[in-house]
């Protein structure tokens, strides 16, 4: 947590109250959590944000100042991350906020209690494509079939951490492989160079559409998620598998007892029935 819907959603929050904003001053409360090239300033004072970028998990804001100079931050929000607006600013700062981006009315809070998430700035959103998106693979919104199954044909990994890994493809976590394994039917443990072009096309079709529910009910709120204006989401409402460990399945006709198990260190919840 966040994953992809999560991160969407918090982009598109922050879209209506940053886009076009003059930055005025940014306030590193922890120097150690902002990462990347010393003499990339990222965003900075003067600059217009002009546009929000998400990749997989990762958020880029990108700005411009009046010269052409550009600036962009990457913000991964790890297991407890938030970026949150604020109209108006806070001194001093709440708890466990570590970078603030004040602008001409409000400022945007990146907080972090645990720690696992960052800040890394570049020059331009091209430097960051180069340096730090060129690693990933597709964004599980735009993945195809086919590039998908290329991915999974080349590891031996079991299916679940092979769709965990960032490289395979960019955006999906616990909770969405979890309903995803389980909305195709297919085990968690299935060694991923087995899965068929066929299975690899239902994967992405049901990925994508998985994805675009969870967003358009704001994502899964389960502990510390909220979006960038602080709405909590309401699709944890609708998890058939995740987190529902010795309860039914739901499946219409089968009823048995959802299964856990440690894959790649995480909890996974299946039904070995229905999954085989």
């Amino acid at each position: 947590m966040p994953e992809l819907p999560e991160v969407e959603c918090v982009r598109r929050s922050l879209e209506p109250v940053l886009i076009g904003r003059t930055l005025r001053e940014v306030l590193r409360h922890r120097p150690d959590v902002v990462r990347g090239d010393a003499n990339a300033h990222g965003l900075s004072r003067g600059q217009r944000i002009e546009r929000l970028v998400r990749h997989g998990k990762q958020l880029a804001l990108v700005g411009r100042g009046p010269g052409g100079t550009t600036g962009c931050v990457v913000a991964h929000l790890g297991m407890s991350g938030q970026l949150r607006w604020a109209s108006a600013p806070a001194n001093p700062a709440p708890k466990h906020t570590h970078v603030v981006w004040r602008f001409d009315q409000g400022e945007l809070r990146f907080t972090d209690p645990r720690r696992f998430g960052g800040v890394w700035v570049f020059p331009s959103l091209e430097a960051a494509y180069t340096a730090r998106w060129a690693e990933l693979g597709p964004d599980a919104l735009s993945v195809t079939p086919a590039r998908l199954h290329r991915a999974l044909s080349r590891t031996t990994r079991m299916l679940k951490p092979a769709l965990l890994d960032q490289a395979v493809v960019a955006g999906l976590g616990n909770i969405y492989v979890d309903e995803l394994l389980f909305g195709a039917r297919l085990r968690p443990t299935l060694q991923a160079n087995a899965v068929t072009p066929a299975q690899a096309g239902s994967l992405t079709r049901r990925m994508k559409t998985l994805l675009s529910r969870a967003i358009r009910a704001g994502g899964s709120t389960l502990r510390d998620y909220v979006d960038g204006t602080g709405s909590a989401g309401g699709y944890q409402l609708a998890h058939r598998v995740y987190g529902r460990a010795g309860q039914r399945c739901l499946r219409r006709g089968c009823g048995v007892d959802l299964a856990s198990s440690t894959l790649a260190g995480r909890t996974t919840v299946y039904c070995p029935a229905c999954q085989g």
